[in-house]
């Protein structure tokens, strides 16, 4: 783990497979595996001596520099590719004083930086679509379980019409489906080499320019944009926007969890652990903190999408501190969304779920929210405005009297001409008022298996 990193936090924020990714090791060991495809490119061309490709590659491992002393160089030279070059050359020189003549040749430092980063983001997005995958099988596990767990619908945070707690899990799948799919799509655009030297020209490699990028591309395995993209910054602005698109519905599940297991409402909760979620004083605390590592991501996440954004309009053909703006910004989004998926892959194959409870809440409001079910059916009979107007007079009495809604209703001559007592008892019961909702998990859990596929 990065050192300089805040430890105190990083188990609970960040996955630490991600965090080794952009450790300062993982950076400098992007850059270093450039200069040696760089190399091993340049010789296939004919470009350098193909005898000194050993030499400049056994240089090229990070744990051969001494990272406090680039931190240092850093703040003079303007970037970490500067002083990385320097010692590299030296540690050639030690070797081989001949090879060391060809190390970075036509290369530039944004080159080097960049074309590590997305190294850097090659390993990232590897470990998103892993934890991704993990996290949309454990949905659609779950959405199946509870497609038929009848959960009061709510709207404006108030009950409303029944829905299950299968249909809500769906919901979540969807947008993680979608997110997978947005990965798969953006993938051969951010992962593409960064190579154009000084300029974005590569004129000090002449005529043999485009066949090192070609070759260099195959080494690194990249794909070879049109052209060298500098100050064309849309390829990682559009990865740090599906981040930012992966904490929001992170956030939206944490939330609805964290809702749920408000003690008033106590339907679902984060599964149980010895020392989780407690409180300092509160002995009988349970606390959603895993649904607060979601949250907590999808609230900080919009601002880092945000700098990235604002970095986009950078200067003719390197850019002055825009470019600078980037360096921290998108791989503590890559962090933030990776413990944030830590979080939900804890979660939500252990949720506890107390359906006894949901259908208490459900018969808080004494059958009120099923009033639009039997104000449905009664409109066939009586019509709409007739059937909204009389059902309305009937909540109102409930609420007034302070006793259940089919009370009121069986009461009602009104009502009681149009409806029997059995049509009355499937009509507020919310097992029987749920319309699409199996269908609705259905569909998710099959769009699922098709890019699982």
């Amino acid at each position: 783990m990065n050192q300089s990193s805040n430890q105190l936090f990083d188990v609970y924020f960040t996955q630490p497979a991600m965090r080794k990714v952009f450790s300062d090791h993982g950076r400098l060991q992007g850059m270093l595996d450039f200069e040696a495809a760089l190399a091993r490119a340049e010789a296939s061309v004919g470009v350098i001596p193909a005898d000194v490709v050993l030499d400049i590659a056994a240089a090229c491992r990070a744990e051969g520099y001494d990272v406090g002393e680039l931190a240092i160089a850093i703040g003079s030279a303007g970037n970490s590719a500067i002083p990385l070059v320097k010692a590299l050359g030296k540690q050639i020189a030690a070797r081989n004083v001949e090879a060391e003549r060809y190390v970075h040749l036509g290369a530039t430092s944004q080159d080097v930086m960049d074309s590590g980063l997305v190294l850097q983001l090659r390993a990232a997005i590897e470990l998103l679509e892993n934890d991704l995958q993990q996290l949309a099988d454990s949905l659609a596990e779950q959405a199946q379980r509870y497609a038929d767990t009848p959960l009061a619908g709510r709207t404006w945070l108030q009950q409303a019409t029944p829905v299950t707690l299968g249909m809500k899990i769906a919901g979540w799948l969807g947008s993680i489906t979608r997110h997978r799919q947005r990965l798969l799509e953006i993938k051969p655009r951010v992962l593409c080499l960064q190579f154009g030297g000084a300029s974005g020209s590569l004129a000090a490699l002449g005529d043999q320019a485009f066949p090192v990028a070609e070759t260099l591309a195959r080494e690194l395995k990249l794909n070879l944009p049109e052209q060298p993209w500098h100050t064309q910054r849309d390829r990682l602005v559009e990865f740090a926007s599906l981040l930012g698109l992966i904490a929001g519905s992170l956030g939206k599940v944490g939330r609805d969890l964290s809702l749920l297991m408000q003690t008033e409402t106590g339907e679902v909760f984060e599964p149980s652990a010895p020392g989780k979620g407690g409180s300092s004083t509160m002995p009988h605390k349970r606390n959603p903190v895993s649904a607060a590592v979601m949250i907590g991501a999808a609230t900080r996440a919009p601002g880092l999408v945000a700098t990235m954004f604002a970095a986009m309009p950078q200067e003719h053909e390197r850019s002055l501190g825009l470019w600078h703006a980037e360096w921290e910004t998108l791989p503590e989004l890559c962090c933030l969304v990776s413990g944030s998926l830590q979080q939900a892959l804890h979660v939500i194959p252990g949720l506890e779920v107390d359906a006894e409870r949901m259908r208490r809440n459900l018969e808080q409001t004494k059958g009120l929210v099923l009033a639009e079910a039997v104000s449905i059916a009664l409109a066939q009979r009586i019509g709409r405005d007739a059937a909204h107007h009389l059902i309305e007079q009937c909540c109102r009495r409930a609420v007034e009297q302070g006793v259940h809604l089919r009370q009121v209703l069986g009461a009602e001559t009104q009502v009681t001409a149009q409806l029997s007592n059995e049509e009355l008892d499937r009509l507020l019961d919310p097992a029987h008022y749920l319309g699409q909702a199996q269908r609705w998990v259905e569909r998710a859990i099959n769009e699922h298996n098709a890019l699982a596929r």
